[in-house]
């Protein structure tokens, strides 16, 4: 039944979803801007969207992060809510919604266990990759988070399961390379031979950053700018200049240019600083390769040549399909659960 299942992975940003073809492949992955802190009429329209361009499917498999919103008061109400509203929008199909270790239950359960189906999007990820490489080190780099996950034996080596744990041991980082504030970056940067506080303002985001350096991919800064202006690189320029209390006349585009690399070079160091945290647990193989997810895992292969570690693509995982592999990584959680929840 491997082609009647799409998997999807609801947001608090993005709504994520995929189909798999029959021969396990991917046959469509589609990836939708969905503001859902405000309001679940965007889930909706997004879920509706989904479908129009994936088709029905008789099974679908879901997991979740947008519980954690600021719409819902608890992560239980936010569970129960993107819940009440997948049912609604694939009624008359089966719905598996998946609960972390706990594998797939039926919505009644999903909402009895909704501390398990929390934020389990990353679990998915790491645990079909498990089932295909017995050693490697998932390191999915998406808008927002990142996610570091050892596997080891077969099995998904995590040592976390909330988000809070996950943040304590540095398995969950919020450093993505679109949506995170530049203020979150770092206390300071080096710009002009200065060391230069950063400005505690929402003037600019990651996308900024990356749209500077040349290396945000297409399509993934879906979101409206901190200013809700252009997205240009002399926009950029403008919301970066102000992160350092300057306008971006008053410096050639090659400083604002120097100063999204030393960002860059700063959400780097936040991002090695966790996977060394990871790495010295000796809960990975020596050899083990990185496993390169998310819109951001052009950091992935720089990290990987840091460590001198070898580094293998989710995309690469899956025969080749009708998807293209620059969508399947960028969209692995809702890959990774369509494929386990079309397992036997």
């Amino acid at each position: 039944m491997t082609d009647g299942v799409i998997g999807w992975d609801l947001g608090g940003a993005h709504l994520k979803a995929a189909r798999l073809a029959p021969d396990g492949g991917v046959a469509a992955v589609v990836q939708l801007a969905c503001p859902l802190w405000q309001g679940l009429a965007h889930l909706e329209a997004a879920m509706r969207e989904a479908v129009r361009q994936l088709g029905p499917a008789p099974v679908h498999a879901l997991t979740m992060t947008g519980e954690m919103v600021d719409l819902f008061a608890t992560r239980e109400e936010g569970v129960a809510r993107i819940l009440d509203t997948a049912e609604a929008q694939l009624a008359g199909s089966v719905l598996r919604v998946y609960a972390g270790a706990g594998g797939f239950v039926p919505g009644t359960e999903a909402r009895r266990r909704a501390r398990q189906v929390a934020s389990a999007n990353w679990r998915a990820t790491a645990a079909l990759i498990a089932r295909r490489l017995p050693w490697a080190f998932l390191v999915d780099i998406g808008s927002t988070t990142a996610d570091l996950i050892p596997i080891g034996d077969g099995r998904v080596r995590a040592l976390g399961a909330t988000d809070f744990d996950r943040l304590v041991l540095g398995e969950l980082v919020y450093a993505g390379i679109a949506r995170t504030p530049v203020m979150a970056i770092a206390p300071a940067v080096t710009f002009e031979g200065l060391r230069v506080p950063l400005v505690a303002e929402y003037f600019a985001t990651s996308a900024d950053v990356y749209r500077l350096t040349g290396e945000l991919p297409e399509g993934a800064d879906l979101h409206p700018a901190a200013d809700q202006g252009e997205k240009t690189v002399a926009a950029s320029a403008r919301r970066l200049a102000r992160m350092v209390g300057r306008d971006a006349a008053s410096a050639p585009l090659d400083h604002w240019r120097e100063l999204a690399h030393a960002l860059r070079d700063a959400q780097l160091a936040m991002l090695l600083e966790a996977f060394d945290r990871q790495w010295s647990r000796g809960r990975g193989g020596p050899e083990a390769p990185l496993v390169a997810a998310g819109a951001g895992r052009f950091l992935v292969e720089e990290m990987a040549r840091r460590r001198d570690r070898q580094v293998r693509t989710f995309a690469g995982l899956f025969p080749p399909g009708a998807a293209p592999a620059a969508r399947i990584n960028d969209c692995a959680p809702a890959v990774a659960v369509a494929a386990l929840g079309a397992a036997p």
